[in-house]
């Protein structure tokens, strides 16, 4: 689902990024047990530590505490927040020590963003879609069509931001970065060749977006971040899911689902954002330190991990004989285009009953997506 493009720019680095995060991934998994049997006293370690410390001198140790819904064997967390973390600490000359709490155990998914604008925590990593009618604005860029891999999905949520479009929902943090994931894809028990399959199916989406084009199709929309997706799988709570690829083995849906709708439904956003007032505290020098490493640099970054990641994980897919139905251009589809453009609608309607022109910001957004197409 990646360009031609970024996939010539990933290629070379396969083979050896393939086995390097297959040694990284297999040690972390032997300690991920026993870490995570000791986050709840490091939790309340890292809050005390984190309150207690001062960044008024040049001497002083400014504990951060991040939060997130990544698993810690998760290649985004082993591979982009942990590296990211240790990289602010030796620029800061240990000056900036963060710590870093994976896969839920300090935020629920949904509430990181407002914990760190309340200052419960210092750092946080949320996708927009979690807290629905927050981000209007910014989820218009998960629409159908303006995506097509997490690269391009980075460069356009974080040139949306700089360009000032989206600022506006994010004046009460200080934002790191915005980035973006591969397409969202549908993953099913029963096999959804066209529109019609998924009627009455119950269909996990992450956001209102999602689940507005998951309705127009037939299909009942629940919403359920996907740290509950195995679960909810397992127990015939939904039918089926829309996720990234490269989530799918991060969150085992590969264990439980064996038939893949390869179509671009929609495109998810995260936000990295950190406390304004801890960021405003800090003196200039630590602020660029964090500076140097946010923004278009770290989207970048991660967009080029997280397509690469969607096509390892189509690969495996396709490795152990799972059922794939590609649809590349739902767009153009005389089978999906209409109700696809009718669940777009439905969204931008939804955000315009609100005094917002939803219409206008469209077009500023298929205008970045252009720009963006080639990153």
């Amino acid at each position: 689902m990646s360009s031609d493009n970024t996939r010539s720019k990933i290629a070379s680095a396969t083979t050896s990024r393939r086995a390097s995060r297959k040694n990284t991934l297999n040690s972390q998994k032997g300690i991920v047990l026993f870490a995570l049997s000791l986050m709840m006293p490091l939790t309340l370690t890292a809050c005390s530590s984190g309150s207690e410390a001062s960044s008024g001198g040049a001497d002083d140790v400014v504990v951060l505490r991040m939060s997130h819904f990544m698993p810690a064997p998760s290649a985004m967390n082993v591979e982009i927040f942990e590296p990211w973390a240790k990289k602010i600490e030796e620029e800061s000359n240990g000056r900036i020590k963060i710590e870093n709490f994976p896969g839920s155990t300090l935020t629920k998914p949904a509430d990181t963003y407002e914990a760190v604008v309340n200052g419960r925590v210092d750092i946080g990593i949320q996708l927009q879609g979690y807290t629905s009618g927050r981000f209007p604005l910014s989820q218009i860029a998960e629409l159908p069509g303006l995506s097509n891999s997490a690269a391009q999905m980075g460069c356009l949520m974080q040139t949306l931001y700089d360009d000032g479009t989206i600022a506006s929902e994010y004046e009460d943090s200080h934002v790191i970065s915005l980035y973006g994931l591969g397409p969202g894809v549908l993953h099913s028990t029963k096999l959804i060749a066209k529109p019609d399959d998924m009627k009455g199916l119950r269909i996990r989406r992450p956001s209102a977006v999602a689940g507005d084009i998951i309705e127009s199709m037939g299909a009942a929309p629940v919403g359920l971040p996907a740290t509950d997706i195995y679960t909810s799988l397992q127990r015939g709570v939904i039918d089926g899911l829309s996720l990234p690829w490269d989530g799918v083995p991060i969150f085992r849906v590969n264990e439980l689902v064996k038939n893949h709708t390869n179509i671009p439904l929609y495109s998810s956003s995260i936000v990295m954002n950190m406390n304004k007032a801890k960021y405003d505290a800090l003196p200039p020098d630590l602020q660029k330190v964090i500076d140097d490493n946010s923004g278009m640099v770290l989207a970048q970054k991660v967009g080029a991990m997280l397509t690469e990641d969607d096509i390892e994980a189509l690969q495996a897919a396709k490795d152990a004989g799972d059922t794939i139905v590609d649809i590349p251009d739902p767009l153009n589809d005389p089978a999906w285009a209409g109700l696809l453009k009718q669940g777009t609608q439905k969204y931008l309607d939804s955000v315009n009953q609100n005094g917002v022109d939803a219409d206008a910001v469209y077009d500023k957004v298929k205008a970045a997506s252009a720009a963006c197409k080639g990153a």
